[in-house]
């Protein structure tokens, strides 16, 4: 999977429910997607939040990026916002302090300081499952694309299941894992449903949202919340 930063409660359904992860550094960043941005409440509504990176070439790897210069101002408007939209929820005392370690990373290279909010996410949701980096694994797999390459990540790494989002069922063909003896399963997150304040129910939100809504024990029990699809 690509490294995103504070993603939904599937994104750590994944990394909890395998034996291994495999984390893409070394492939080409896009502004579309999750790599570096998510969603918040903010008083009736949902807001994105971004990190903000320093300009560059849009074609260089996730490796390749880092925050922008001014990251010390730009991370203490983001966690006073954060602080605004979650300072009178339940759970606000307990996780606010993670939110912050994770801001306060001093590492500006983008790949790293996601990495980092994974492993810190992690750790406070008890998720034991060892991460690989992408570039760990023989160099000859970088060029290779698509369904290939992960194909050729499991050949590397001995897997005979690859699990991936119920999102990516178009992207490959259960045949062609077939022939390489891999089981091809897709997962979804099942509808998971919180007291956010009195808002009408907003789903998908950044995994700070469950965390500062819902003691530990009940996300522990929403990491087991999805269900497995099979492409036929």
């Amino acid at each position: 999977m690509q490294p995103y930063f504070l993603p939904y409660i599937g994104y750590f359904q994944l990394i909890n429910m395998v034996d291994e992860y495999v984390l893409y550094d070394n492939i080409q960043f896009t502004k579309k997607g999750w790599i570096h941005r998510n969603r918040m409440l903010q008083n009736d509504d949902v807001e994105y939040f971004t990190l903000p990176l320093k300009k560059d070439s849009d074609y260089l790897d996730i490796v390749d990026r880092n925050l922008t210069d001014d990251w010390e101002n730009e991370k203490i408007k983001i966690l006073r916002k954060i602080e605004a939209n979650y300072r009178k929820a339940s759970h606000f005392q307990q996780f606010f302090p993670v939110v912050k370690s994770i801001f306060d990373y001093k590492n500006k290279n983008l790949f790293d300081f996601i990495y980092n909010s994974i492993k810190m996410m992690n750790e406070y949701l008890e998720i034991k499952t060892p991460i690989i980096v992408s570039s760990e694994l023989p160099s000859s797999i970088k060029d290779i694309k698509s369904q290939d390459k992960v194909l050729a990540i499991c050949k590397a790494r001995s897997a005979n299941e690859y699990i991936n989002s119920s999102g990516g069922m178009e992207l490959y063909d259960i045949n062609e894992f077939k022939k390489q003896n891999i089981e091809l399963k897709f997962y979804k997150a099942k509808e998971i449903h919180y007291q956010q304040f009195n808002n009408a129910f907003a789903p998908y939100l950044s995994i700070l949202d469950v965390c500062m809504f819902c003691e530990k024990e009940k996300v522990f029990n929403y990491l087991n919340e999805y269900e497995f699809f099979i492409n036929q």
